[in-house]
């Protein structure tokens, strides 16, 4: 991915040198990630809640190549990854937003080592992809509240029926 002029959109080594600073400040890195293809009310109180957790809330996003791996459908993403940094980024809860090229984003997690891995109430613990290194870490794993009625998906249906 190409580098974008915002301060917390970062590579993997960036955040590397970021994370050993957060550990030796003893701050509590939190993780999540996804799509975040058109940000909605339920994105943006699932990671007010996530940010709540920590000190710092690094966002884990789906590059273009890993959305296209993922069972979304055809024309996703509708945004492209630059776009979606951009808006993801400029959140207030998100500290640092990192794209990953993978269909999980298990070598991230495994990268990180994040104090604490969160998803939305949708996922199953044993489900969330990176869960078991962060447990074996000694990290904690969280499902966060889903609120109803906001996906992407259901937003990309009700504009493709009001033609």
């Amino acid at each position: 991915m190409k580098r974008l002029p915002l301060d917390n959109v970062l590579t993997l080594d960036e955040l590397m040198a970021l994370r050993q600073q957060f550990k030796s400040e003893n701050r509590i890195v939190v993780f999540t990630n996804g799509v975040f293809d058109i940000i909605h009310p339920g994105h943006v109180a699932y990671l007010t809640e996530a940010k709540e957790l920590g000190s710092v809330l690094i966002v884990g996003l789906n590059s273009d190549e890993s959305v296209k791996m993922l069972d979304k459908g055809t024309n996703r993403p509708i945004q492209n990854e630059d776009a979606r940094a951009v808006v993801l980024s400029a959140l207030k809860p998100v500290d640092f937003v990192v794209c990953f090229d993978d269909e999980t984003p298990e070598n991230l997690i495994t990268s990180i080592t994040p104090d604490i891995l969160v998803k939305g109430g949708d996922y199953a613990i044993e489900d969330i992809v990176g869960s078991d290194h962060v447990l074996k870490s000694g990290g904690e794993v969280k499902q966060l509240q889903f609120i109803e009625g906001y996906s992407t998906s259901a937003i990309e249906r009700k504009i493709k029926n009001a033609d």
